[in-house]
């Protein structure tokens, strides 16, 4: 498709569509509570909506009424065996974190997923598992899928330090844990978004967090719960910094959750000068009113302990260097390759193409700015933040065209955020 170029203003106000960790999390949650829980604000992107139907195949009813998502809770007890392999569709976040719900499950699953995800390892969670007594196979050494598990009661606990930071295989772990017989105890590498061990506590289990060790006991159920999904920081990102590189921009972003393990890039927007202030924050709710104008910005360097918190929101902070004054420097983000796409080489690639100066690294890049951008064609290789990125890029060329092939990726996260866009054009 051809993208909008040669933007000279962009203002309004947007309500980003609802956490897509959150709204995963929720709809397993909902499904292994006892009773009814109602879901308000759910995200009804295609990655969401393969979590929906996986647990319609496990047997929960899940009924969606447009304002609210119900879903009948069995329990961890309650779940069936699929009547055919569980389809995960593009999502790294369902096939890893229901391996964890499958693990303590007394029947056997094969989880499959797109080209893209059938690229992604998942030996990161099947090692741990493993270990915990569950029977994994996969594709390659790396068991890419499709991947098959077979659950056992009674799971061994768990005493793991993970090799990585991922809150992904940390919550599959803690799902499994769930399901064990004693104590495990999980140390991070690095503390990750935490909407599982939230969610955990408003689903009224019991689960020690001190630091980077986390402390959960096997045997516990959980109480179905009402739950308003805040809308997704990820998803903000584009407009934040559309907002900040777009001349005579001025943006509001309604009902943003800025739980403090996924507000890096607002810690980055200020490190490098951008104009942005917080207003109606939600301390319950975990949500804000987010405003950001047209800045002047300096590079900086991005690295450690931060990175878990932005890992998602990484493209678009790339392509926000390109328009800082100076070099930005990203370190410790190897985990960039095994997202949807190897993020560090296809990011580098497309804002290249349209004339950027980032020289990717082993880790990360180093981004050489301010440049001037300008038309070109950009794959997404089936990746929404690549399309997304490219799509915010595009609203500074004013030489030559952009064009996006595989734009429907988008609707992964953001099925509106072509409508989105054209409101804050004729804002």
């Amino acid at each position: 498709m051809r993208l909008r170029t040669d933007v000279r203003a962009l203002n309004g106000t947007v309500r980003v569509p609802g956490d897509k960790s959150i709204s995963h999390r929720s709809i397993m949650f909902g499904s292994l509570a006892e009773g009814v829980t109602k879901v308000y604000g759910i995200l009804r992107g295609e990655d969401v909506l393969s979590t929906m139907q996986v647990f319609r195949e496990l047997g929960v009813e899940i009924e969606d009424k447009g304002d609210v998502v119900e879903i009948h809770g069995v329990g961890f007890h309650g779940l069936k065996a699929p009547q055919k392999p569980l389809d995960m569709g593009n999502s790294g976040t369902s096939i890893r974190l229901i391996s964890g719900v499958l693990a303590g499950q007394p029947f056997e699953a094969e989880m499959f997923g797109d080209d893209s995800l059938s690229k992604r390892p998942m030996d990161r969670v099947s090692i741990p598992l493993r270990q915990m007594g569950v029977e994994m196979s996969g594709q390659t050494d790396r068991d890419l899928p499709p991947l098959t598990i077979k659950g056992k009661k009674n799971l061994r606990p768990i005493q793991y330090h993970l090799p990585i930071a991922s809150a992904q295989v940390k919550s599959a772990l803690l799902f499994a844990a769930l399901q064990a017989e004693g104590e495990s105890v999980i140390v991070e590498k690095e503390r990750t978004r935490n909407h599982t061990e939230d969610m955990i506590r408003q689903f009224g289990g019991k689960i020690e967090v001190s630091g980077k060790e986390i402390r959960i006991t096997g045997g516990q159920t959980f109480t179905a719960q009402e739950i308003q999904v805040p809308g997704d920081i990820s998803s903000a990102a584009f407009w934040l910094v559309a907002g900040l590189i777009v001349p005579n921009a001025k943006i509001i972003l309604e009902n943003v959750g800025i739980a403090d393990t996924r507000t890096g890039i607002l810690d980055v927007i200020e490190a490098m000068g951008g104009k942005i202030r917080l207003s109606q924050v939600d301390e319950r709710a975990k949500s804000a009113t987010i405003t950001v104008e047209t800045s002047d910005l300096q590079g900086t360097e991005i690295a450690g302990e931060i990175i878990p918190r932005l890992i998602d929101e990484l493209p678009i902070i790339a392509l926000l260097a390109t328009q800082a004054n100076g070099t930005t420097i990203i370190r410790d983000a190897e985990e960039l390759k095994v997202k949807e796409t190897d993020r560090i080489q296809v990011v580098a690639d497309a804002l290249n193409s349209m004339g950027g100066a980032i020289t990717p690294t082993d880790d990360g890049m180093i981004i050489k700015g301010k440049t001037p951008l300008h038309g070109a064609t950009i794959n997404t290789f089936g990746d929404h933040r690549i399309g997304m990125m490219t799509a915010i890029a595009s609203l500074l060329v004013q030489d030559g065209e952009v064009h996006l092939e595989r734009a429907e990726a988008i609707n992964t996260s953001y099925p509106s955020f072509f409508d989105d866009l054209e409101g804050l054009l004729h804002g």
